[in-house]
């Protein structure tokens, strides 16, 4: 399968403004189910200096710095990638990881290998209520993996999907008694409810192809949970699904704002507006 992804970002500030240093994470991260074909990368004004870097999380991106007043601040990409199929729920887990948390009273998961590593994706934004919720599940649920795919699925059926152009993303118990949420308050939110459990997870965000998503929906947001024996494993709880070939990562972390695609700062000017506008197309099947 080829997919052609075109990704527009403009900023528009009320009086020329001096550009501090940004960071551009649109670099797909890579991924052994697709390999880009073609791509076109193109920043205007033409920034006095342009690099590859890598951040602490492993996530390469460019980084840039300008000279001179702006007004405009304008970033294109242009990629095509060949897909190949992948199956999310192709591993096998680590069975005493596994039946140390499903058997446990607390319904507690707790890693071997917890290492320094791992606190960051396994801290709580806030100690959050959805405990109940969680057993509620478990209950009627045959094993972690058939529990990770239950809880994405209830998500999606009872929380309403919304676009949200804002940048900003809601607290989870907020998304939780809203009962709605963008593709990234409803990723924060199963992210809180599995660090609940013990388990390790981090926010992602990318493209995701898919001809049933609405407009707009292609920038996109979802999760990844920790599983000894599985590795990182990506589910997509504003679609019900775990992630598959159609999903491409521009970014992992487990804070969200260090996800988004773009990071800098100006000074000067009153204000700025952002525009952005992502198209996806199937050129062959």
């Amino acid at each position: 399968m080829l997919i052609q992804i075109w990704h527009h970002t403009r900023y528009t500030y009320s009086d020329p403004v001096t550009l501090g240093i940004h960071k551009l994470y649109l670099v797909p991260q890579h991924r052994p189910y697709f390999r880009i074909e073609h791509q076109k990368f193109r920043v205007q004004p033409h920034p006095e200096g342009l690099n590859f870097r890598q951040d602490l999380a492993g996530n390469w991106y460019k980084q840039c710095w300008f000279t001179g007043e702006w007004s405009l601040l304008e970033i294109s990409g242009e990629w095509i990638f060949k897909l190949q199929s992948f199956n999310p729920f192709g591993f096998i887990l680590d069975k005493s990881f596994e039946d140390g948390g499903w058997q446990s009273p607390l319904f507690q998961f707790n890693y071997e290998e917890k290492t320094a590593f791992l606190i960051p994706f396994l801290q709580e934004e806030e100690r959050s209520g959805f405990r109940d919720f969680l057993l509620e599940i478990r209950d009627s649920s045959q094993g972690l993996v058939d529990f990770l795919v239950r809880l994405t699925q209830v998500i999606y059926q009872n929380w309403s999907h919304e676009i949200r152009h804002e940048e900003s993303i809601w607290p989870a118990e907020f998304t939780f008694g809203q009962r709605k949420g963008s593709c990234r308050d409803l990723a924060l939110m199963q992210m809180e409810m599995l660090r609940e459990l013990g388990l390790a997870t981090r926010f992602v965000s990318g493209y995701a192809f898919n001809p049933d998503l609405e407009d707009g929906h292609e920038l996109h947001a979802w999760l990844e949970v920790y599983l000894p024996g599985a590795g990182w494993v990506g589910m997509d709880p504003s679609l019900g699904l775990f992630t598959d070939h159609s999903y491409i990562p521009l970014a992992t972390h487990p804070d969200p704002k260090r996800t988004l695609p773009v990071q800098g700062t100006f000074s000067g000017g009153n204000d700025s507006q952002l525009h952005t506008e992502v198209q996806i197309k199937l050129l062959h099947k």
